[in-house]
């Protein structure tokens, strides 16, 4: 690792990449802005992950590589990327993902010239495994309006596929939150907390690939199309959750409620961004009572199974020994 404190620090976050993790960290080097260093967080990847990490690292002392014992999920990957980062400017890039050449040097602009804008972010175009264009996507929200609680309506309330959280963002603001949350959605609350603090701006160029393949984790759990399985994903954020009974969509609510708290807001502020969350539980109301059915329906079969346990005991000990 290069002993030069960089401007900017790139986090990959990574668990069995070897498809695509070459192509993310050749993307990365390739920039018109250099003053960059990559954080590789492999997650115990059973693949040929570790050996294409090593191989980067002995040719650029710009690459760290880390490599943990386990899967923890994927939240405490892409913090673990953040916290040993040193960059006063932070971007995930997921390993199955690019970004063009000028992505770092228009975002880097941005974030010099404004000091209120805490996120920087273009256009996406999603591509295939073969980097064949799809289409072309662009949030609509209003994440740039000056007003926070105009902000945090809009990130809460204007459906996106929150592509902004793989911007460029301060790292002073990241500091502020609890970073990217071990629950379905952590991505969404944390722009949430991120438009509290500071105006997002939108390059108008298209500069990050998305990459849309079978093992996607928008696909894998329904996150894509507007719905979304957050049980499945919440252990997909968190391995350690795993057989527990969860309240996904409960937690949400939870978060956006705490978000309100974390930072210095006013009165009139403040209010307003309890009506916002009052929304979205309206909004929300059949996603709420879908995690009381489903914990209530996980309930009834492990108290059924017990009971079959229970039973078929019972029966052994009345059999003529």
């Amino acid at each position: 690792m290069s002993t030069h404190i960089p401007k900017v620090s790139i986090g990959i976050p990574v668990y069995n990449g070897e498809n695509f993790l070459s192509e993310a960290i050749e993307c990365v080097l390739a920039q018109t802005y250099q003053d960059f260093e990559i954080i590789l967080s492999d997650n115990g990847s059973t693949d040929a992950t570790q050996e294409i990490c090593e191989a980067y690292t002995a040719k650029d002392a710009r690459i760290s590589y880390y490599r943990s014992d386990q899967n923890r999920g994927a939240a405490w990957n892409f913090n673990q990327t953040f916290e040993l980062s040193r960059g006063d400017y932070f971007k995930w890039l997921a390993h199955d993902d690019l970004m063009a050449p000028e992505f770092l040097e228009r975002t880097v602009a941005v974030l010099d010239q404004d000091p209120e804008v805490v996120l920087a972010y273009t256009g996406v175009s999603l591509i295939d495994e073969n980097r064949e264009l799809i289409e072309e996507y662009k949030d609509k929200i209003d994440s740039g309006n000056p007003d926070p609680g105009k902000r945090f309506r809009a990130l809460l309330l204007d459906w996106s596929l929150c592509f902004e959280v793989f911007g460029l963002i301060r790292r002073q603001a990241l500091l502020q939150t609890p970073v990217m949350g071990n629950y379905g959605h952590g991505d969404g609350v944390l722009l949430a907390r991120l438009g509290l603090l500071g105006r997002f701006q939108d390059v108008p160029e298209y500069l990050l690939f998305s990459r849309k393949h079978k093992k996607q984790s928008m696909r894998e759990f329904g996150y894509e199309g507007g719905g979304n399985d957050y049980h499945r994903y919440t252990v997909w954020f968190d391995t350690s959750k795993a057989g527990r009974l969860l309240f996904p969509n409960w937690r949400i609510m939870g978060e956006y409620y705490r978000s309100i708290w974390m930072v210095s807001l006013s009165l009139y502020t403040r209010l307003y961004c309890h009506i916002v969350v009052a929304r979205w539980i309206r909004h929300n109301v059949r996603n709420l009572s879908k995690d009381l059915l489903v914990n209530v329906r996980v309930v009834g079969e492990r108290v059924r199974g017990m009971m079959l346990v229970t039973k078929q005991a019972g029966q052994v000990e009345e059999k003529p020994g």
